[in-house]
Protein backbone atom coordinates (compact mmCIF):
# COMPACT_ATOMS: atom_id res chain seq x y z
CA UNK A 1 0.00 0.00 0.00
CA UNK A 2 1.57 3.22 -0.71
CA UNK A 3 1.24 6.49 1.58
CA UNK A 4 1.62 8.87 -1.73
CA UNK A 5 -0.35 7.63 -4.83
CA UNK A 6 -0.35 11.12 -6.35
CA UNK A 7 3.43 11.10 -5.84
CA UNK A 8 4.16 7.91 -6.78
CA UNK A 9 2.37 8.81 -10.52
CA UNK A 10 3.90 11.90 -10.50
CA UNK A 11 7.36 9.78 -10.14
CA UNK A 12 6.59 7.36 -12.30
CA UNK A 13 5.70 10.03 -15.44
CA UNK A 14 9.05 12.09 -13.93
CA UNK A 15 11.09 8.63 -14.54
CA UNK A 16 9.60 7.54 -17.80
CA UNK A 17 10.32 10.71 -19.63
CA UNK A 18 14.35 10.76 -18.21
CA UNK A 19 14.22 7.20 -19.87
CA UNK A 20 12.38 8.25 -22.94
CA UNK A 21 9.92 5.73 -22.96
CA UNK A 22 6.90 6.53 -25.25
CA UNK A 23 3.97 5.88 -22.52
CA UNK A 24 4.24 5.02 -18.60
CA UNK A 25 1.16 2.74 -16.35
CA UNK A 26 -0.36 3.92 -13.14
CA UNK A 27 -2.50 2.84 -11.05
CA UNK A 28 -6.16 4.73 -12.09
CA UNK A 29 -8.82 6.75 -9.22
CA UNK A 30 -10.72 9.84 -9.49
CA UNK A 31 -8.26 12.48 -8.20
CA UNK A 32 -5.20 10.98 -11.11
CA UNK A 33 -7.96 11.09 -13.65
CA UNK A 34 -8.56 14.76 -13.04
CA UNK A 35 -4.81 15.60 -12.51
CA UNK A 36 -3.92 13.93 -16.21
CA UNK A 37 -6.91 15.85 -18.03
CA UNK A 38 -4.95 18.87 -16.86
CA UNK A 39 -1.78 17.54 -18.09
CA UNK A 40 -3.48 16.51 -21.43
CA UNK A 41 -5.71 20.02 -21.55
CA UNK A 42 -2.05 22.15 -20.88
CA UNK A 43 -0.38 19.86 -23.38
CA UNK A 44 2.10 18.10 -21.06
CA UNK A 45 1.50 14.77 -21.90
CA UNK A 46 -0.08 13.54 -25.32
CA UNK A 47 -3.18 11.25 -24.34
CA UNK A 48 -3.98 9.12 -21.50
CA UNK A 49 -6.82 5.60 -21.26
CA UNK A 50 -8.19 3.57 -19.21
CA UNK A 51 -8.28 0.19 -18.88
CA UNK A 52 -10.28 -2.07 -16.22
CA UNK A 53 -9.59 -5.53 -15.25
CA UNK A 54 -10.79 -7.17 -12.63
CA UNK A 55 -12.66 -3.81 -10.84
CA UNK A 56 -8.68 -2.78 -11.10
CA UNK A 57 -8.29 0.77 -13.32
CA UNK A 58 -5.28 1.53 -14.48
CA UNK A 59 -3.94 4.23 -16.70
CA UNK A 60 -1.68 4.16 -19.40
CA UNK A 61 -0.13 7.77 -20.21
CA UNK A 62 1.06 8.56 -23.66
CA UNK A 63 4.28 11.16 -22.84
CA UNK A 64 5.09 13.65 -25.18
CA UNK A 65 8.48 15.08 -26.55
CA UNK A 66 9.67 17.85 -28.87
CA UNK A 67 11.82 17.85 -32.02
CA UNK A 68 14.93 16.65 -29.88
CA UNK A 69 13.18 13.66 -28.21
CA UNK A 70 13.70 15.59 -24.70
CA UNK A 71 10.59 15.80 -22.64
CA UNK A 72 8.11 18.58 -22.43
CA UNK A 73 8.03 18.22 -19.24
CA UNK A 74 10.84 20.05 -17.58
CA UNK A 75 10.06 19.38 -13.79
CA UNK A 76 7.02 17.65 -11.79
CA UNK A 77 6.65 18.31 -8.47
CA UNK A 78 4.68 17.15 -5.19
CA UNK A 79 4.07 20.04 -3.28
CA UNK A 80 1.14 19.02 -0.47
CA UNK A 81 1.79 15.93 0.81
CA UNK A 82 -0.06 13.29 3.37
CA UNK A 83 2.62 14.28 6.06
CA UNK A 84 2.22 18.36 4.98
CA UNK A 85 -0.30 19.78 3.26
CA UNK A 86 -0.23 23.16 1.89
CA UNK A 87 -3.36 25.36 1.25
CA UNK A 88 -3.46 28.57 -0.15
CA UNK A 89 -5.92 31.71 -0.25
CA UNK A 90 -7.29 32.66 -3.54
CA UNK A 91 -5.41 35.91 -3.12
CA UNK A 92 -2.44 34.36 -3.09
CA UNK A 93 -3.00 31.80 -6.25
CA UNK A 94 -0.07 33.28 -8.94
CA UNK A 95 1.25 32.07 -11.87
CA UNK A 96 3.74 29.64 -12.21
CA UNK A 97 7.27 30.37 -13.81
CA UNK A 98 6.30 33.44 -15.31
CA UNK A 99 3.08 31.34 -17.02
CA UNK A 100 5.73 28.77 -18.22
CA UNK A 101 4.47 26.35 -16.37
CA UNK A 102 1.29 25.65 -14.14
CA UNK A 103 0.23 24.48 -10.51
CA UNK A 104 -2.58 22.20 -9.73
CA UNK A 105 -5.02 22.86 -7.01
CA UNK A 106 -7.70 20.53 -4.93
CA UNK A 107 -10.52 23.57 -4.68
CA UNK A 108 -14.25 23.46 -3.51
CA UNK A 109 -15.15 23.01 -7.34
CA UNK A 110 -13.07 20.40 -7.85
CA UNK A 111 -9.02 20.04 -9.19
CA UNK A 112 -7.94 22.77 -11.35
CA UNK A 113 -4.90 24.27 -12.65
CA UNK A 114 -3.88 28.07 -11.65
CA UNK A 115 -5.36 29.55 -14.42
CA UNK A 116 -8.82 28.27 -14.05
CA UNK A 117 -8.18 29.03 -9.92
CA UNK A 118 -7.40 32.73 -10.74
CA UNK A 119 -10.41 33.07 -12.98
CA UNK A 120 -12.86 31.40 -10.30
CA UNK A 121 -10.98 33.31 -7.31
CA UNK A 122 -10.72 30.34 -5.18
CA UNK A 123 -8.02 28.68 -3.56
CA UNK A 124 -7.20 25.28 -2.53
CA UNK A 125 -4.77 22.55 -1.80
CA UNK A 126 -1.67 22.58 -3.74
CA UNK A 127 -1.03 19.46 -5.76
CA UNK A 128 2.03 20.04 -7.63
CA UNK A 129 4.07 22.01 -10.14
CA UNK A 130 4.59 21.28 -13.86
CA UNK A 131 6.42 23.17 -16.13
Amino acid sequence: MLSDPIGDMLTRIRNAGNAKHPVCKVAGSKLKNSILSILKSEGFIEDFSEKKENNISEYQVTLRYDENRKSVIREIKRVSKPGRRVYIPFENVRPYKSNMGISILSTSKGVMSNKKAMKLKIGGEVLCYVS
